[in-house]
């Protein structure tokens, strides 16, 4: 497979532009045997790693494999078509020890609430105070890897440099 050229990658503010904006990703995680689970879900991105609220198969998975592949993307069109894709390592936090100490989530816990308030009725515009529950519920890190990112929209730019 070509690579995908450099002169239409995301800058570092746009992948971060990208992130913030973005209310939903796509997570591959491995599944028992050669099963793939991907499931579209809500998340956060700061500091650098991605946040997320997981429970169920996803999180067996992770504590399984924490290799993951994230997929972020926007537009409906190929020549508007922008996006990130990450591969990278998943941190269950176990309880809320783990919470505490990662300072990330704090921030994430305290923008959630806002990024999507009014699109599900439990969610409120305040801090999301979600917690470790049972072995089935919990915050997960996603520590990037490998970052791949483009913008369809620079094309034309690039086809007219090279004409």
């Amino acid at each position: 497979m070509a690579a995908i050229p450099r002169e239409i990658a995301l800058t570092d503010t746009e992948v971060d532009e990208l992130l913030g904006a973005c209310s939903i990703m796509r997570i591959a995680s491995h599944g028992p045997g050669a099963r793939i689970n991907l499931t579209p879900m809500w998340f956060a991105w700061e500091a650098g790693a991605i946040y997320v609220w997981c429970r169920g198969q996803k999180l067996a998975n992770m504590r399984r494999d924490p290799r993951v592949t994230v997929l972020i993307d926007v537009g409906e069109h190929f020549a508007e078509l922008q996006g990130v894709m990450i591969d990278g390592t998943a941190t269950v936090l176990e309880d809320a020890a783990a919470e505490e100490g990662d300072p990330g989530l704090t921030v994430v816990r305290g923008g959630m609430g806002g990024k999507y308030a009014g699109r599900r009725a439990s969610v409120d515009s305040g801090a999301v105070t979600r917690t470790a529950t049972g072995r089935t519920r919990r915050w997960v890190r996603i520590e990037p890897t490998r970052m791949v990112s483009w913008d369809n929209t620079k094309l034309d730019r690039v086809r007219g440099e090279n004409a």
